[in-house]
């Protein structure tokens, strides 16, 4: 990526490197050798697994279009959510989505309809979420994680290990994109690890626990996106939540037409090293991860 000049620039520390950029393309080399070698290992699981392939490589494609020349932050979400196209032309979900205290429930006709946002959602606010040295792969290390123990807990084995493959894929990036980051997942990667956490939890019907899990990275997209009113590309607010300090440290931004972010309200208690921002959502989204197990233990199956 330096050599292509694929890059951007690390805007919170104080001698502003350059990064290589788009680095997410390894996150889904690898995680399509995965879905690959397990379609072979169990070919009865094919449809469901070609569907998440379809899926995720999609919205990879999407993130990799934005890296090199940047979309429309309108047009971007409608794009994700047509990833959903091939699981529900395959067939690979259920209608039938169980729900705390309740059960299954029969959403025949709701449910195809819902299942594009859950895609194009987590997609965009991974990616939304992708601002520090860490954060993206820490936290989603986390979701993978609690995806892993709720497939594990209601005996779902193709899909317990397509999240291990997912968690092993974040942990290997992770390496090289904490703090100090050598990498950037970039769109490329974002938009692909949030549409893989996505339709992993379509197709494994732990659609309510992942919403658990993923808390942090949907507070964040909220607030930043009612606080702007609008949806937007980081790159085009020239306000930014917050400001670098000549330590090295940031704070909150002053400037009140600056988004909204998890961030901000983390600084909010006063100035932190971005690596200390990066460690309180990683423990935010642990806290998330514990409720989403146990929001599986009130979801009678």
């Amino acid at each position: 990526m330096l050599k292509l000049r694929i890059v951007g620039v690390d805007i919170h520390k104080l001698d502003k490197p350059t990064i290589p950029e788009m680095c997410g393309l390894s996150i889904i080399v690898a995680l399509t050798t995965s879905t690959i070698a397990l379609m072979i290992c169990v070919p009865a699981y094919r449809k469901e697994l070609i569907a998440f392939l379809a899926s995720t490589l999609w919205v990879g494609s999407i993130g990799i279009l934005d890296d090199l020349k940047p979309l429309n932050p309108k047009i971007k979400p409608l794009l994700t959510a047509l990833a959903a196209a091939p699981i529900l032309a395959l067939g690979a979900y259920s209608p039938h989505p169980n729900l705390p205290l309740i059960g299954a429930t029969r959403l025949t006709i709701v449910y195809p309809l819902l299942v594009p946002f859950a895609i194009a959602v987590p997609s965009n606010a991974v990616n939304m979420m992708d601002v520090f040295n860490g954060a993206m792969s820490g936290t989603c290390s986390v979701v993978a994680i609690s995806m892993i123990i709720c497939f594990a807990l209601v005996g779902r084995v193709e899909e317990a290990a397509l999240a291990s493959a997912l968690l092993g894929c974040l942990i290997g990036f992770h390496k090289f994109n904490r703090y100090p980051a050598k990498v950037f997942a970039g769109d490329t990667g974002s938009l692909y690890v949030g549409s893989a956490i996505g339709a992993l939890a379509i197709i494994g019907k732990i659609e309510v626990p992942v919403m658990v899990a993923m808390m942090p990275h949907i507070m964040n997209a909220f607030y930043g996106l009612s606080s702007i009113g609008r949806l937007y590309e980081r790159r085009e607010i020239a306000s930014r939540p917050t400001t670098l300090l000549r330590d090295g440290r940031l704070e909150v931004g002053e400037d009140k037409a600056a988004p909204i972010t998890l961030a901000r309200i983390i600084l909010a208690q006063g100035s932190l090293r971005e690596s200390e921002i990066v460690k309180a959502m990683v423990i935010l989204e642990v806290i998330c991860a514990v409720f989403a197990v146990i929001t599986l233990f009130f979801t009678p199956r």
